[in-house]
């Protein structure tokens, strides 16, 4: 049986969040969490689609002519479909000798994260499909979903990277991220998904300055070399200040959680998925009495190294 299978890590992004599109420098680290895709060769030319979520239950099925990646098909079918019918389209575009022969496949992918999490979902399923294929993920990401890329470089490294656009190409270097203090650093689930494009279109109506890009990749830098909870702390609540400058939004610590005895930041879109938080003490009683059930400790949620 000819089957392969290919594995891309989760995301998420410490710093940069919106300037990253503008060449600031940003710090990402690759999760624990991610997803795989399972390709069985079969003899004809179809391409039977399951996709699995984290408790192995199938979230979405679909069966598709290779003819479909052809044709504008479009009427009727859902958000998924569509979806997967555009990558598919960009793939062959990229690669036209992809899905040319008379033999389809069977293809499963397997969440091993709640799919509402924000920890890259669509990025995961972009690199996973472009190995298959043989292409240029990020290029394959630029034609579907867009965004910067730095959540192709996380699915594709397993160690915190820092990551910069120059002139719309990637820059990615592997860092040595790997606080002290990271027994005092949590994850909390803010019990929404996030539309990252909704929150991008949002940002490029309020362009920074030049100045404020610099600032922000210094405390990026400053952030990969940090030897202290206390100038952690004053680093991430000095980036709010500035994306919260930048996007005309209030810091979600100020709006959610003003009495909080710690540092917070948002990661990525401001406004759902995950926040990063520091504490002296464990959290979860603080957050699961504001309705927040989600709290992962930083050595759980990080790929290790």
């Amino acid at each position: 049986m000819n089957t392969k299978t290919f594995y891309s890590n989760g995301k998420l992004l410490i710093s940069g969040e919106y300037v990253v599109l503008d060449g600031a420098t940003a710090l990402a680290i690759p999760t624990r969490f991610g997803q795989s895709l399972m390709v069985e060769a079969i003899e004809y030319p179809k391409l039977i689609w399951k996709s699995f979520d984290e408790q192995g239950l199938v979230w979405y099925e679909e069966e598709f002519s290779i003819d479909d990646f052809h044709s504008d098909l479009s009427k009727g079918a859902n958000d998924t479909t569509l979806r997967l019918i555009q990558i598919f389209k960009s793939v062959k575009q990229l690669n036209p000798s992809f899905l040319n022969s008379n033999s389809g496949y069977k293809i499963s992918t397997h969440l091993n994260f709640k799919k509402d999490w924000g920890l890259g979902t669509s990025s995961t399923l972009i690199n996973n499909i472009a190995q298959w294929a043989q292409i240029n993920p990020f290029k394959l990401l630029e034609t579907t979903f867009g965004g910067s890329g730095y959540d192709i470089a996380c699915a594709q490294h397993n160690q915190p990277i820092s990551y910069q656009l120059h002139d719309g190409k990637p820059y990615v270097s592997e860092v040595n991220f790997n606080p002290s203090f990271k027994e005092h650093l949590y994850f909390v689930y803010l019990n929404k998904k996030q539309n990252s494009r909704e929150g991008i279109k949002h940002y490029k109506l309020n362009k920074p300055h030049e100045l404020m890009l610099n600032d922000i990749s210094k405390i990026s830098h400053k952030l990969m070399s940090c030897k202290t909870l206390s100038e952690f702390e004053t680093l991430i609540t000095l980036h709010e200040e500035f994306i919260s400058q930048i996007i005309n939004q209030q810091p979600i610590k100020k709006v959610l959680f003003n009495d909080f005895n710690g540092s917070i930041k948002s990661l990525g879109a401001w406004g759902g998925d995950f926040i990063l938080v520091t504490s002296q003490g464990n959290p979860e009683a603080y957050f699961k009495n504001k309705g927040f059930e989600t709290i992962i400790p930083y050595d759980e949620m990080i790929l290790k190294y």
